[in-house]
C-alpha cells in the first residue's frame, strides 16, 4: 500500500474513533502529523485523496473539516427524471448505456492507476460474487451483482463525482430492468461471455494497466449494447407477428 493511502486510512480511523461529526475540524496539520507519526507533505497528500473522495474538505486558510453529508443530488437530479423517461420510453436505456460507455472507460482507467490493495480486494470479491450465478437465476439479483462489481471499480477510481454519477445510473437501471436485460442475464452462453469480459477488466485493473482496463470496459459495453439491441429486435419481431390475423400466421 502506498504511504498516502495508509495515512488516509489512519485519518479515517481517527475520525471514527474520535467520533468527529460532519463539519468538525481536524487538528492542525503540525499536530496531526506528529500524532500520526508522518511527514507533513505525506499528510497533505492523504488529505487531498480524502478530499477528492468527499470525506474531507480543506478550506483555504481555515483548516481541514469532515465534510457534511451532501444532498442526494444523484437521486433527485439524475435518477428521478430519467426513471420517468425510461418508464414511458424504454429505448432511452440506450442513452444510459452510451453515458456508461463514456464514464466507465474513465473509472477503469483511474482505478488501474489509483486502486489500493483494499480496493483490489473489493473488486475481486465483487467479481467472485457474480460467478455462482448462471442462466436461470433471478435476473434482478444477477443485475445487482453486476452493478456492485462496476461500482467497486468506480470507487477504486477515487473520483467522488464519477462514483456518485455511476451510483445514480445503476440505481436507475435497477428500477427499470427491461425484458431484454432480463434475458441477457438468463442466457447461459451470454452470461459466460459477460463473466469473461468482467474478468478481463479486473485483471487489467489489478495489473495497473490503465489503457488495457479502459479498452476492456469499452469492449464489454459494446457487447452489452449489441446483445440488448439484438434481443430488442427479436422481441419487436415477435410482437409484430403476434398482431397478425391467425390466417396470416398460418401461411
Amino acid at each position: 500500500m502506498r504511504l498516502s493511502d495508509r495515512i488516509a486510512e489512519q485519518l479515517q480511523a481517527l475520525i471514527a474513533t474520535q467520533g468527529l461529526q460532519p463539519g468538525a475540524r481536524l487538528p492542525a496539520e503540525r499536530q496531526l502529523a506528529a500524532e500520526l507519526g508522518v511527514s507533513r507533505p505525506s499528510l497533505r497528500e492523504a488529505i487531498g485523496k480524502l478530499s477528492s473522495q468527499g470525506v474531507l474538505e480543506s478550506r483555504h486558510g481555515g483548516g481541514t473539516y469532515v465534510r457534511a453529508a451532501a444532498d442526494d443530488w444523484t437521486g433527485a437530479g439524475i435518477v428521478a427524471p430519467l426513471a420517468a423517461l425510461l418508464g414511458s420510453l424504454p429505448e432511452y436505456g440506450y442513452d444510459v448505456l452510451e453515458v456508461r460507455h463514456a464514464l466507465e472507460g474513465a473509472t477503469a482507467w483511474y482505478a488501474a492507476l489509483r486502486a489500493t490493495e483494499a480496493d483490489k480486494a473489493r473488486i475481486r470479491t465483487a467479481y467472485e460474487a457474480m460467478l455462482p450465478f448462471h442462466g436461470g437465476d433471478d435476473p434482478t439479483q444477477v443485475s445487482r451483482r453486476d452493478a456492485e462489481y462496476h461500482l467497486a471499480i468506480a470507487e477504486a477510481s477515487h473520483n467522488a463525482v464519477l462514483t456518485q454519477v455511476m451510483r445514480g445510473l445503476f440505481d436507475l437501471l435497477h428500477s427499470n430492468v427491461s425484458n431484454s436485460r432480463r434475458k441477457m442475464y438468463t442466457l447461459p452462453q451470454t452470461f459466460e461471455q459477460l463473466a469473461a469480459q468482467h474478468r478481463e477488466v479486473m485483471q487489467a485493473i489489478l495489473a495497473g494497466d490503465a489503457p488495457a482496463a479502459r479498452e476492456a470496459v469499452h469492449r464489454h459495453l459494446e457487447f452489452v449494447h449489441t446483445t440488448l439491441r439484438s434481443l430488442d429486435e427479436d422481441e419487436a419481431r415477435l410482437a409484430r407477428f403476434s398482431r397478425l390475423p391467425p390466417s396470416s400466421q398460418d401461411r
